[in-house]
């Protein structure tokens, strides 16, 4: 008596690694992911990136480093102009004016007297910052 006998199923075998194409493609989609996140750091950077809702309440007017890691900033907020002094540690504000017009182009005959004032107030205001941070006031020149 035999008995009858069952086949087996031949189980197809999956590949065993990915092809050299599936790599390729994989590598060129990563590629082409980083290449976009890199557009839009630059993109945002020589646009400037625009907040949503409206204008901006504060702006930047001017800067100047004082020392190595200190700066006089001036922030226009409002119609106020904020002049701070900026340390890696704290910002005080120095001073408060109005806002004003900034001239686009100085003539020949200011500019003169503004370029031989600019180290003088650059002075001035190293010397305030400098007072604020240590809290004691420092003789007059």
């Amino acid at each position: 008596m035999s008995l009858p006998t069952v086949p087996t199923p031949v189980h197809e075998v999956a590949p065993a690694a990915v092809g050299a194409s599936g790599l390729l493609q994989a590598g060129f989609g990563m590629a082409v992911v980083v290449g976009l996140i890199f557009l839009c750091a630059w993109a945002a950077r020589r646009f400037g990136l625009q907040r949503l809702g409206g204008g901006q309440l504060v702006k930047v007017v001017s800067s100047a480093a004082v020392g190595q890691r200190e700066r006089v900033v001036v922030v226009e907020v409002a119609d106020t102009w904020l002049v701070l002094g900026v340390t890696p540690s704290q910002v005080n504000t120095l001073h408060t004016l109005p806002a004003q017009v900034q001239p686009h182009a100085a003539p020949t005959a200011f500019a003169s007297t503004a370029t031989s004032a600019a180290p003088r107030a650059v002075e001035l205001f190293a010397r305030k910052l400098r007072e604020s941070i240590s809290g004691k006031a420092s003789p007059a020149p």
